[in-house]
């Protein structure tokens, strides 16, 4: 979020930016993540709005042959890279520290030489850290452990020298359904998985998150629908899995966690081979042979390797104004697309003088976490679209950058009439649908 925000900002604003960063380079948790991770969402709605990560390319073979390419680690922490070296710093209007705290009062400190650091009282703070993820790699396991029981994370999983007779996989989200998939794709056998999941979550079809217009504008208007009919928020993710929106791990239990990260049909098959799944609430002891459970024991090989994917991922600390007494404090505007909502926030910060307009024209969208949080976190970012959109000059910024899931280039314009049409009628009763289902 923070490249997003410095990238718009270089570009329409006559500007010095100091990146200053915890860590060794650009890219952010990235530069922690499992070497197995790719992008949930398409390529092209990540990164910065100047430069388009990969190529814009739709896959041709594989399972998901006909969706558009997902970045492996490897090629993110290379595009940020390249970012800073090709973009950035040739600007002449950026530096960038790296392996730097920041100690507030603006100040930081470079934890390699201990050289301190201060900028001036007109400098803006921006707070990129106010959202960032945790990640199992960087956070302690949610339980304890007994010293002779394996505990490990999904870095370390690939640096195993010996196989187990069973994996157990610990954590509901993404980070869990690509740890059984990478065991799984290794040749583990399905029976030799025991997926740990507290709760269970719903998943979006990655199939209808694409950036092509035609796909998404009839993916929102299914949902502003099936908002506008459901009497229930139950009713309403239900609807949306008859739309194919919304996809669940087992048909039999109702999910009730609503992160909602993208997951293609083909790694919803090969999830439902794993049939040890065990719901007794969160472990809060590992011992070698037993996992002691908020609700009782759980039986487990001797030899079991126990995978820590429970980290909390991203966070849901509360909104607050973009625009505050103490700098900006960037977060997500428009539902799902984190790095849309910073580089908006760069522009907008880079057009506008007022804070009061500009908090009008940004104001942040929580993340959710649960079905209701995600009817709610959906209506704010749709009342926020249509608050930016309203200015000609934004609309025409945010049509120019493939971060905008909903841009219509010129060449798509007859093709999508009829969904525009079909969003401006169901708009009005989504909108109230949403809300009634939010509150």
């Amino acid at each position: 979020m923070g490249m997003a925000f410095t990238d718009a900002l270089l570009d329409h604003a006559d500007v010095r930016v100091a990146l200053v960063d915890r860590r060794h380079g650009v890219g952010g948790h990235w530069l922690g993540a499992y070497p197995f991770v790719r992008l949930h969402q398409a390529s092209a709605f990540y990164g910065v709005a100047s430069t388009l990560l990969g190529g814009h390319r739709l896959q041709q073979h594989g399972p998901e042959a006909g969706l558009h390419e997902r970045a492996s680690v490897a090629e993110i922490c290379a595009y940020y890279g390249s970012v800073l070296t090709d973009r950035f710093l040739p600007s002449g209007r950026i530096e960038h520290f790296a392996g730097c705290d920041y100690l507030g009062d603006r100040q930081f400190v470079s934890r390699v030489s201990g050289k301190a650091y201060s900028v001036g009282e007109r400098c803006t703070v921006v707070d990129a850290r106010y959202l960032a993820p945790d990640i199992p790699a960087e956070t302690p396991p949610p339980f304890v452990a007994t010293a002779t029981a394996t505990v490990t994370t999904p870095n370390a999983l690939v640096r195993l020298e010996h196989a187990a007779s069973q994996y157990v996989i610990v954590g509901s989200g993404k980070t869990a359904t690509d740890t059984c998939l990478w065991l799984l794709d290794q040749g583990v056998d399905p029976d030799a998985l025991c997926w740990v999941r507290p709760r269970e979550p719903w998943m979006l079809n990655r199939a209808k998150i694409q950036p092509d217009p035609r796909v998404f504008l009839d993916m929102v208007g299914d949902l502003l629908e099936a908002a506008a009919a459901a009497r229930s928020v139950e009713a309403f993710f239900l609807a949306l899995e008859e739309a194919e929106i919304m996809l669940r791990i087992d048909a039999g239990h109702l999910p009730t966690m609503a992160k909602a990260p993208t997951l293609a049909q083909w790694e919803l098959d090969r999830l439902r081979t794993v049939k040890n799944v065990v719901r007794r609430g969160h472990v809060r002891r590992v011992e070698p042979g037993t996992l002691v459970m908020a609700d009782g024991s759980v039986q487990i090989a001797k030899d079991a390797v126990v995978v820590h994917c429970a980290a909390s991922g991203l966070k849901s600390p509360g909104t607050k104004p973009i625009w505050g007494p103490d700098g900006i404090t960037l977060q997500a505007v428009r539902a799902g697309f984190p790095c849309f909502g910073a580089a908006l926030v760069g522009y907008v910060e880079a057009t506008r003088e007022d804070q009061g307009d500009k908090n009008r024209l940004c104001p942040p969208t929580p993340y959710a976490n649960t079905m209701q949080e995600w009817a709610q976190m959906h209506l704010l970012g749709m009342r926020a679209t249509a608050a930016f959109n309203a200015e000609p000059d934004i609309r025409a910024w945010a049509d120019s950058t493939s971060l905008n899931p909903s841009r219509v280039l010129p060449e798509y314009a007859d093709s999508v009439r009829e969904a525009q049409a079909r969003l401006q009628i169901a708009m009005p009763a989504g909108l109230a649908g949403l809300a009634a289902l939010g509150s």
